[in-house]
């Protein structure tokens, strides 16, 4: 722990400085200042100027085998908004809203298994702020405030002194080149170290049509993954994980969004040739195995996007898609095909945001407890952290505000949310709802003992 304090003080003392982003030493709770006057030299990597202060820190055993032992705990009884329409919208046709009503829910019991002391220190250390802040993955853009983003400067330090999220996603337009790619994410990683709790770095690397850093970088390609459903084999789907990973790690990501693990149920569903097969055993077998690939080599997979948009018709990027599924077609089919993922250890799996028909309550499955808590923990076990699907898509943005949106999902047991539409108003709707007695701040930590103990793992903490 000293060291770890003795090493921020040294950065902010050193880095953050030229900045204005000021703090205490060895106390990242205080309130931060900041003030985006200047920029670092462009020749001058981060990386370099934190060599030099490891340099001065003694090197020391940071094994930890002291763990406390949690077996469930108990959540409160939360509420769940019920949207008394139900809307298909064609692609860019806007979608009206109106106010939803309060329903409420019943105590689920949530497994959360050996959780290290350090995790349990750290979370006690954390400010409200500090812990919803935690629950956000957001673009580089939604923290600097510019179009796009290729280096770290005084504005996204500023920006992530204010707003030191959980994580942080790039796209194409991020990445130029390998030096300048390897700049930008050791960068933003110092900067979250620095602010207290590393970061997952995120891409959709899927293989195939999507991609952001094969696509930029000339990495090793892979095909679409129809093409390894129909090869049906563990090994080839293995490697195409491991493929991934390797370069993934190499630039610096630590977490992909992608195997799709959805089921090519309707020839019109918005997915096409990313979905492995068909056969829910075929997607369980090649979406196991490429889970497997990926974290092989550090990089946390996410299965993608329960409880399935293969039966889809709609495209959730433009608004709202209703799925009509009964439960036992899901329990036969799409749950057949996430089990694979899961059972092979994903860290990660993302909520979609299709209405299910079987849920009963026509809310998107981000935003549904029975989708969330019901199926995927209850019914399929997961025990990892749950992430929305970007909630800048039409879906969620058409029809809900940043802040309301946010607070759905976390009621609904959503442990991360991806890509609000405004950063600023979903956190600070979160913080208002814990203020409130809405959402308990141990419903909060609930979801940070996951992040957080992902992130020890990673030596991010």
């Amino acid at each position: 722990m000293e060291i770890k304090k003795f090493t921020a003080s040294a950065l902010a003392l050193i880095l953050l400085s030229a900045c204005g982003v000021v703090e205490s030493a060895g106390n990242s709770s205080e309130s931060r200042t900041s003030e985006s006057t200047s920029t670092l030299s462009s020749t001058v990597s981060t990386k370099k100027v934190i060599d030099i202060v490891m340099q001065t820190v003694p090197k020391t055993d940071t094994t930890d085998t002291h763990t406390t032992t949690v077996n469930y705990i108990t959540l409160p009884a939360a509420d769940s908004a019920v949207r008394t329409e139900i809307v298909t919208v064609p692609e860019n046709q806007p979608v009206t809203d109106s106010e939803p009503a309060i329903t409420q829910t019943q105590p689920v019991a949530v497994p959360v298994h050996n959780i290290s002391s350090d995790v349990t220190n750290h979370l006690a250390e954390m400010t409200l702020h500090e812990k919803v802040c935690q629950m956000f993955i957001t673009v580089p853009e939604a923290i600097n405030g510019y179009d796009t983003t290729t280096y770290v400067d005084c504005a996204f330090h500023g920006g992530y002194a204010q707003y030191p999220v959980g994580g942080l996603i790039l796209f194409a337009k991020n990445i130029e080149n390998s030096a300048q790619t390897s700049a930008l994410t050791a960068d933003m990683q110092y900067d979250a170290m620095y602010a207290g709790t590393g970061a997952f770095i995120a891409t959709d690397e899927e293989g195939g049509a999507i991609t952001r850093v094969q696509s930029q970088l000339g990495t090793e390609a892979v095909y679409n993954m129809n093409y390894y459903g129909e090869l049906n084999d563990w090994n080839t789907a293995f490697s195409v994980g491991e493929t991934i990973g390797s370069y993934l790690a190499e630039y610096g990501f630590n977490l992909d969004f992608a195997p799709v693990a959805d089921v090519n149920i309707s020839p019109y569903n918005e997915l096409g040739s990313r979905i492995f097969s068909t056969d829910p055993q075929i997607v369980a077998d090649m979406s196991g195995a490429v889970t497997d690939g990926l974290q092989s080599q550090g990089v946390c997979s996410t299965l993608k996007h329960f409880p399935g948009l293969g039966a889809g018709n709609n495209n959730t990027h433009y608004g709202s898609v209703w799925i009509d599924r009964t439960y036992e077609q899901l329990v036969g089919t799409e749950f057949v095909a996430f089990r694979g993922g899961i059972n092979a250890g994903s860290d990660f799996v993302m909520v979609g945001h299709q209405i299910t028909s079987a849920s009963g309550d026509n809310l998107p499955g981000d935003l549904s407890h029975v989708v969330v808590t019901d199926w995927l923990r209850g019914e399929l076990g997961f025990t990892g952290i749950a992430v929305t699907d970007s909630h800048s898509m039409g879906a969620i943005s058409n029809v809900y505000t940043s802040s309301e949106a946010a607070v759905l999902a976390i009621e609904a047991g959503i442990d991360m949310i991806l890509m609000p539409n405004s950063l600023t108003e979903a956190v600070s709707g979160v913080e208002q709802a814990v203020q409130s007695g809405r959402i308990s701040e141990e419903r909060i930590n609930e979801s940070l003992l996951r992040i957080l103990e992902k992130k020890n793992e990673l030596g991010l903490i």
